[in-house]
């Protein structure tokens, strides 16, 4: 599959119109349903590829689009997250600058 293309499963012709936020490949048992003694055989069956990587963040990406920023009446949901998550990640780059700042009893 070269970039741009429609994943090797999907069918038109079955599927409808493509959807990003959508999973073509072989249905597999949720996550929620794994019993504990099944994990390890359930993450062998993952694709860990780096191509399989980027998928499944170009989903979730799509996924929370359609359900946060792209409907008619969107609130300011996605404007909060993307806030939230800028000030946690910007909090854990600068964490060990400001770990020296700390104020200490010395009594």
């Amino acid at each position: 599959m070269a970039f741009g293309d429609y994943p090797a499963e999907y069918n038109p012709k079955v599927h409808g119109p493509y959807d990003p936020a959508r999973y073509y490949g072989k249905a597999d048992v949720p996550l929620g349903q794994v019993k504990v003694g099944e994990i390890g055989a359930w993450l062998s069956r993952r694709n860990k590829s780096p191509q399989a990587i980027a998928g499944a963040f170009s989903r979730a990406w799509w996924r929370w689009q359609h359900k946060y920023v792209q409907p008619k009446r969107s609130g300011v949901a996605p404007f909060f997250q993307v806030t939230v998550a800028a000030m946690t990640f910007f909090y854990a780059i600068n964490y060990g600058k400001m770990r020296h700042h700390r104020n200490y009893k010395y009594h």
